[in-house]
């Protein structure tokens, strides 16, 4: 596997582009499904989980090209609606094809998704969802299949403000017959975008970004061109390395509206943040503060996707710190890890108590999911010496090259790829 080999100690500096985000590409690849011809999709960066989502799509038989930041995809050839279970279990959000391919199919068959091991993610709203909108669904051995001679428009509640049930739902009623409510939506700015990508088709719908979303379904969908938003986790990733490692870095092609928690957090902390339209300066030029408390929680509250990233900075704060984490049980992975750089952090239960340290020191350490490989990564540039991070493909999920990412901004961090050995060219 690969590994990324970082020599610390370094100030970011410089001006650096954002890059598309896969959290709203992913939904929106699924719902090209929706409207048979060609699609033309910008600002799509090239991460694993995309190319994924692109390999089942040409499996199903779509026609799939990506080249520089553009998707071009003909659902024209479209001829099955059975997902295969190698790639569904590669990725979580291969979920997203049950709503596009049930409206177009009638039917479909996936299976339990898979993607990092961050806790227990049930799927149970996602087919609650459906149901409501008149599937039959029937389970067996990690087999889900899904009928629906035809779905019709319903109230849908959501106990718990699903990101991906809302977006399943959302594409599943856009042709439904009548008219969809979902309340207690989740709000993140991905959802605003599906919205925008459906209605350029010609669906009719309001309320993305509030807990109510109407779907008035239509007829009939049509191909179109659209560009995805900036990837807001990317941004604040960077953000967060920025203040760790002391620099001054611009970032370009962004929205600091997605990003409010996260610039509050910062301030607090010490950080120094300006924003003019698009552009994020963020500069750090002494030891940051203690922040007493944050709690992860849905959007517009501190997004999860940040914790293990904003652990970094605060491990290196003046003071104590408190994090706890509402979303996911298994999110706090990284801080074994960490400890061998020299943090000092205590979990217990769902919180983590950091008592901020002078410096941390390089070691080799292992990714053990996207977020918390990218927390390492931030880890390795801020200590001093060399930091290893082992199973560098669990950040190529979410972040496209990360390290040519922090070289544009003066870091010394590379890729080492394993040589095959003689049994590997053998097979």
């Amino acid at each position: 596997m690969d590994k990324l080999v970082i020599e610390g100690g370094n100030p970011l500096s410089g001006t650096i582009r954002i890059h598309g985000a896969k959290n709203a590409a992913l939904p929106i690849l699924a719902a090209s499904l929706l409207a048979e011809g060609v699609h033309s999709l910008h600002n799509v960066p090239k991460l694993l989980d995309i190319e994924t989502m692109l390999n089942i799509l040409e499996r199903l038989g779509c026609r799939c090209a990506h080249e520089e930041e553009t998707v071009t995809i003909d659902t024209s050839p479209l001829g099955t609606s059975h997902v295969p279970e190698d790639l569904m279990r590669q990725m979580r959000s291969s979920i997203f094809l049950m709503g596009p391919l049930l409206s177009r199919f009638g039917e479909v068959t996936i299976y339990q998704p898979g993607g990092c091991a961050i806790g227990e993610r049930k799927i149970d709203l996602h087919l609650q969802g459906l149901k409501q909108l008149g599937a039959e669904i029937e389970e067996s051995n990690g087999r889900i299949s899904c009928r629906a001679a035809r779905l019709t428009g319903s109230e849908v509640h959501l106990d718990y403000p699903s990101v991906g049930a809302t977006e399943n739902i959302m594409m599943a009623a856009a042709m439904a017959e009548g008219t969809t409510t979902i309340s207690g939506a989740a709000r993140e700015p991905e959802i605003q975008d599906l919205q925008n990508f459906l209605n350029q088709m010609g669906a009719q719908i309001i309320g993305a970004g509030t807990d109510t979303i109407t779907i008035q379904g239509v007829k009939k969908l049509y191909p179109c061109s659209y560009e995805v938003i900036p990837d807001r986790i990317v941004a604040g990733t960077v953000m967060i390395a920025a203040a760790a490692t002391r620099g001054n870095v611009t970032l370009t092609h962004t929205n600091a509206g997605h990003l409010t928690s996260l610039i509050h957090v910062l301030r607090r902390a010490g950080v120094q943040i300006t924003v003019c339209n698009d552009i994020i300066n963020i500069s750090c030029m002494g030891r940051p503060r203690a922040v007493e408390r944050i709690v992860t929680s849905p959007y517009p509250s501190f997004p999860t996707d940040l914790q293990s990233q904003v652990m970094v900075l605060l491990s290196l704060a003046d003071g104590f710190s408190v994090i706890k984490e509402t979303v996911f049980e298994g999110r706090f992975k990284h801080v074994e890890e960490m400890a061998r750089m020299g943090a000092d952090i205590s979990i217990d239960l769902n919180r983590a108590f950091i008592r901020g340290v002078q410096r941390l020191y390089g070691a080799t350490v292992e990714a053990t999911d996207l977020r918390a490989g990218a927390a390492l990564v931030i880890a390795g540039l801020a200590a001093h010496g060399t930091t290893v991070v082992e199973q560098a493909h669990h950040i190529d999920r979410g972040y496209d090259g990360i390290e040519k990412l922090f070289q544009k901004l003066g870091a010394r961090i590379s890729r080492k790829v394993p040589v095959p050995g003689p049994l590997d060219l053998a097979n």
